[in-house]
């Protein structure tokens, strides 16, 4: 196991290099341990083990807290064994004890990149460039060759609401497992789905824009679907907050649920979407 390339001895001083630096390489699992832990002294060979098994798919980096302070400090090591898992020089996942060989697995499988990513990668490419037969090839192919990878779901999606199949593409979000319905890219697709299928039935801008103002609820929410696409997006709040002052009934509550969309597609901490939380919440109360 020390003559392992797969596994390193840590130190305060070599933390930044074996670890941060390593990390934008490929994932780097740390174990935190320390000679008098019973625990850790369990865990320890089944991630060894599972280290040579993934032959360098991650690295596992082991950490003594009671020789490595500084490290330990800095992460508020406070009971071990605690496992952090680095990606792109940041703790993207951590668990705590030792746990059985096969949570582990699922826990470090959830941050390997697999095979199929990357022809799930080139499909999404292939929709940037407006050829959706080559995405749906390459996403026939995946489906083939690894039905488990959930992202292939999440592309197909994609490429169903981009040929104007809005039911499937509910459809396909909904099928998704569980622990992936919050997955960023999901919740972004949802997001985008009802200003998608709003915007498949608009005029074109000119006509959205008299309409709009003549206080046509359609035409409204319509043309603040349209300023999203256009990365509008403090517009479309506006458009959004004026329909709900205006017609709270339309679309059973579309302006609202439209802002809310907004939000989760922005994010939740930026600035346009505290200002534009604080004018909802007003109206609403």
């Amino acid at each position: 196991m020390a003559d392992s390339p797969y596994i390193v001895e840590v130190t305060d001083a070599s933390f930044t290099q074996d670890v941060l630096e390593r990390s934008y390489q490929v994932p780097v699992l740390v174990d935190f341990w320390a000679e008098w832990c019973q625990p850790c002294k369990m865990l320890m060979p089944t991630l060894a083990r599972i280290a040579e098994d993934y032959a360098g798919k991650f690295i596992l980096a082991k950490i003594n807290t009671e020789e490595q302070r500084e490290v330990a400090g800095q992460f508020g090591i406070r009971s071990i064994p605690t496992v952090k898992l680095f990606r792109n020089g940041e703790v993207v996942d951590e668990f705590a004890g030792a746990l059985p060989e096969g949570s582990i697995r699922d826990f470090i499988n959830q941050h390997i990149p697999r095979e199929s990513d990357a022809l799930i990668d080139q499909a999404l490419d292939a929709m940037d460039q407006e050829d959706l037969e080559t995405a749906e090839d390459l996403l026939v192919r995946v489906t083939a060759e690894d039905p488990e990878n959930y992202r292939v779901i999440l592309a197909n999606a994609q490429l169903k609401m981009l040929r104007g199949d809005f039911d499937a593409t509910e459809q396909l979000l909904d099928a998704l497992p569980l622990d992936k319905q919050d997955d960023p890219e999901a919740k972004q697709l949802r997001a985008q789905l009802p200003f998608i299928r709003a915007l498949s039935t608009a005029p074109a801008e000119a006509e959205l824009i008299e309409a709009a103002e003549s206080g046509d609820s359609q035409a409204t929410y319509q043309l603040a679907a349209m300023r999203i696409f256009q990365q509008d997006f403090e517009q479309a709040l506006e458009l959004l907050l004026g329909l709900m002052r205006k017609d709270r009934k339309f679309g059973d509550d579309a302006a609202r649920k439209g802002m809310l969309a907004v939000f989760d597609m922005l994010g939740g901490d930026a600035d346009l979407v505290k200002r534009y939380r604080g004018k909802m919440f007003t109206l609403l109360h």
